[in-house]
């Protein structure tokens, strides 16, 4: 993973984008030598957010069944029935 200072960001901003697109490898800023921020690619950061919309959904699916608050097929059907009327 590229690191790079805020200064730098500040002063190269066009580059650091440029590489980024090019490469669609991460880069970290720094600040007072602590990490700041993570700069990534809008195509990898918008399919992080589906990654974890579905393992949200997945999570939650989990811990319906933990707790018994499950369906049979047939009540499903009947729920999803009143939905789509």
């Amino acid at each position: 993973m590229k690191v790079e200072l805020v200064t730098t960001l500040k002063r190269q901003a066009t580059k650091i984008l440029q590489d980024l697109h090019t490469s669609k490898e991460p880069v970290l800023i720094t600040e007072h030598g602590q990490p700041s921020a993570y700069l990534v690619d809008v195509d990898d950061y918008e399919m992080m957010q589906k990654r974890m919309s579905i393992l949200e959904g997945i999570a939650k699916g989990e811990q319906a069944i933990r707790n018994d608050d499950v369906l049979t097929n047939q009540q499903a059907k009947e729920k999803m029935d009143k939905w789509l009327k």
